[in-house]
This record gives structure tokens, C-alpha cells and sequence, in this order.
């Protein structure tokens, strides 16, 4: 079986490839970012099960009569793997790695993204000593990979499965542990045809999990190595609350106005918001920091808010109620100013994220699509979240966050105490890191 997940993973690999030729740009930044980053070295002193691992993976690729290379030597040092798919999950690990790095200061930090879109913006993250590309998950690569670094130990974040670096690492005797992760009853795991997925995961040391139904799932599975300490997350979007800072402009915008957010927007969000705006109160205004920030897509916004402007063109002189976010990496210290919030995404594949606002108090609002969130499930349940399906039950909704102080209060006392309620997965994680790679 593990041949033909080899097998999808090489025919997965080809198919970005042929992608890429075809213009395809993500898939472009796919191909060449892994072939810039060149072949992986080997560092000094490899253990005897990671030379041993390595020889057989070589053996099996070269002719019978020649003799293995030994791999190159280097200096040694200390490294903990972290391994995320794209830039959400990397925000989830971000704050284990950075305790970890706090704590241990001699350990190196090596951070591998699969997709383009985390690698890019984190590809300069300064606590991680090397940020990579993960190569492909192919027998040759993991063990390639497992014999690069002395490794104490790795963390995939969330759902990363990648069965031979998990297989590679387990005949290394590398501790291997999961972060945040979060399984459901239809998993292809726990399916007909998932015994030998499941098996797989045998090949864990331990799993920190977000609820008590992952727990629960994997315990009745016979996997019994599992903490419940919940979302990393929180921890990290608690510590961006702690750390916001003013936004002069912003706040000469509001000018004494009460705020909605609007964050992560798409098309059918912004349609929706175009048909609230009449009912808008003259003291409030509107920010809409859309999910693409092409000028393209900005300059539709624009047309479809004529009374709009751009905060990187913002001028303060000419009065506006709506100011749309053309730029990354303030949205999430933004929504310090709103009133509450509205989430985008909800009328196609899924929600973003709601924990940002969450973190500052701010009730959330979305469309239907919000299952696959734990948060968004729990806060909806609580009345600290809304779900809407169109634009009369967003009014409606709205119209009671602007008006019911009661209401208000209490929807965002419920996002804070939420809040508290989850944080403290980091301190958990590393506890029992200790515990367990020391004991």
C-alpha cells in the first residue's frame, strides 16, 4: 500500500509539474521554488538506523555491482523539525516554535512548508533557523530528508500525512508529534478502506488534539498517545491582541464612528455587504479588507462602493464611510476597532479565520459554510457567532448587533470568555515535550 501512496504522490508531483507548464502560476512557484532549493546535504554522524535507512533506499536504486556513497560530512547540530502545509498552519505551530526555541535555545529550527503561499511570506521567519520546501513524499526524499539534520525531534502541524517521512522518522527513532490536530467519524482513517492509513499512525509519538471527540476517535482506534490541550492558535492570536498597536490613519477614519469589519471577503460577501450598505447608519462606517488584494478585484470593489477609498491612497480630507484594505499583514490587529465583524468565505469552500476578531471581543458574523471550524461550531452554539444564508437574515442580524446593547454585550462577553477558555495549548505542549523527549 505504501507503494501506490508513492505512487499518487509521484503522479500528484507530475500533474503541478504539467500545471506549471501550462501557466498555471501557483503551481510555477511550486516547481521552481523546490528546484532552486537544490539537493539536501547530509550532516555529520547520522545515527546507525538513519545510515541504515539511507543505504537501503540506495541500494534499491543502483545497479548491483556498485558500491553506496557515504554520505557527506558536516558539522553537527541539534535540530527540531516543524513541518506546516501552508501559512494557516504555520500560525498554528508559530507559537510552539517559538516556545520551543525560547526554551532551547541550542536547538537549530528547521521550518518546511508544501505550499508556495506559506513558504513566500514566511520563507524570512527569523526564529526558524532554515525555512524550506518539504520535497516530495517519496521513500528516497524522507530518507534523503531524515539523514540531512540530527534531528531530536519533528512536529507536524494539523493534518500533514505524509506516510513515508512518518515511516522515516519512526526507523530513525525520531520522536514524530502532532499539533492541533483535529479528526472526524469520516475521515478516510477511521473509513472501510482506512485500516492501513490508520496503521500508519502508529508511527506517532504522541498527538496534542483539539477536542475530546479527536480523542476519543483515536483512542477507540487503540491509539492511546493523546493529550487534549486544544487549538495553538489561540495562543497566538491572543499574544497578536497583547501586542496591537494604534493605527493613527484608522482611527482618523473612524473619527468617533462605530466600526464593522469586514475580513478575508470574497465576491458573493462583498455582493451582500453592497446590499446592507443603504441601511447602514450614518454613524457607522464600513472597512473591507478583501481576501484578493489584485488591483483588479480591488478596482471592482471600488465600483461596486463609489464612496470607497483605498487605505493605501487614504485621504483624510474627503469624507468617506467606506475604506477598503489594499494591503497584508494588518487585518488581524485591525479588528481592535470594531464594533463587530464580518467574515468572509461563507458562501464558498469555507469561513476564514474567526479567532482574530474572537480575540478582541468582536462577534462574528458569515455565511453557511462554518462546519469544518470548531470555533465557528462552539461560538454559533453560544450566540457569540452568527451564521446567515442571505442578505435579509444578515440585515436582521446586523441591524440587532448595531442597535441591542444587550444583545451586543453579551454576544461579545461570550467571544472572550471562549477565548480564555482555550488558550494554554503551547504551555501544554511543551510540558509534556519535555516529559517526553527526556524521560
Amino acid at each position: 500500500m505504501l507503494i501506490l501512496f508513492t505512487i499518487g504522490v509521484i503522479l500528484y508531483s507530475l500533474g503541478v509539474r504539467v500545471a506549471a507548464l501550462l501557466g498555471n502560476a501557483k503551481a510555477k512557484q511550486w516547481v521552481e521554488g523546490r528546484k532552486k532549493q537544490g539537493p539536501l546535504s547530509l550532516s555529520k554522524g547520522p545515527t546507525k538506523k538513519i545510515k541504515s535507512l539511507m543505504t537501503a533506499f540506495r541500494r534499491a536504486q543502483r545497479p548491483a555491482n556498485t558500491e553506496a556513497p557515504e554520505p557527506a560530512e558536516g558539522p553537527t547540530y541539534d535540530w527540531v523539525w516543524f513541518h506546516a502545509a501552508s501559512l494557516g498552519e504555520f500560525e498554528q505551530g508559530r507559537p510552539v516554535i517559538e516556545a520551543i526555541k525560547k526554551e532551547f535555545p541550542q536547538y537549530k529550527i528547521l521550518l518546511s512548508f508544501f505550499s508556495p503561499s506559506g513558504y513566500e511570506v514566511r520563507k524570512d521567519y527569523p526564529v526558524a533557523d532554515e525555512v524550506v520546501y518539504l520535497p516530495t513524499d517519496t521513500p528516497h526524499h524522507a530518507a534523503q530528508w531524515v539523514g540531512s539534520r540530527h534531528f531530536v525531534a519533528a512536529f507536524f502541524i494539523k493534518y500533514e500525512f505524509w506516510f513515508n517521512y512518518m515511516r522515516a522518522l519512526k526507523e530513525a527513532d525520531i520522536p514524530l508529534f502532532y499539533i492541533s490536530l483535529i479528526l472526524k467519524p469520516d475521515s478516510y482513517f477511521f473509513r472501510w478502506y482506512g485500516d492501513w492509513f490508520l496503521k500508519q499512525l502508529h508511527n506517532v509519538t504522541h498527538f496534542f488534539v483539539q477536542d475530546e471527540a479527536t480523542a476519543e476517535l483515536l483512542k477507540t482506534n487503540g491509539l492511546d498517545n493523546v493529550t487534549v490541550c486544544g487549538d495553538t492558535r489561540f495562543d497566538r492570536v491572543a499574544a497578536i491582541a497583547r501586542q496591537a498597536k494604534p493605527f493613527p490613519d484608522i482611527e482618523r477614519f473612524i473619527r468617533g464612528r462605530q466600526c464593522i469589519i469586514a475580513g478575508s471577503t470574497w465576491p458573493p460577501d462583498e455582493k451582500l455587504l453592497d446590499q446592507f450598505l443603504p441601511q447602514l447608519p450614518d454613524d457607522y462606517c464600513l472597512i473591507i479588507a478583501p481576501h484578493d488584494i489584485s488591483e483588479s478585484h480591488v478596482t471592482q470593489i471600488k465600483a461596486m462602493f463609489p464612496e470607497s477609498q483605498c487605505y493605501t491612497e487614504l485621504d483624510l480630507e474627503q469624507p468617506s464611510r467606506i475604506l477598503i484594505i489594499n494591503t497584508i499583514g494588518i487585518l488581524s490587529q485591525l479588528y481592535q476597532y470594531a464594533r463587530f465583524v464580518y467574515i468572509g468565505g461563507g458562501f464558498g469552500v469555507n469561513i476564514h479565520n474567526i479567532q482574530e476578531p474572537v480575540t478582541f471581543g468582536c462577534p462574528v458574523v458569515f455565511g453557511p459554510k462554518y462546519e469544518s471550524f470548531k470555533e465557528a461550531v462552539d461560538l454559533v452554539a453560544l450566540q457569540g457567532a452568527f451564521s446567515v444564508k442571505d442578505a435579509e437574515e444578515l440585515e436582521a442580524v446586523f441591524k440587532r448587533l448595531m442597535t441591542d446593547d444587550e444583545f451586543y454585550k453579551k454576544a461579545s462577553e461570550t467571544c472572550r470568555n471562549y477565548l480564555n477558555s482555550q488558550v494554554g495549548a503551547t504551555e501544554i505542549i511543551l510540558k509534556d515535550f519535555k516529559k517526553l523527549l527526556f524521560s
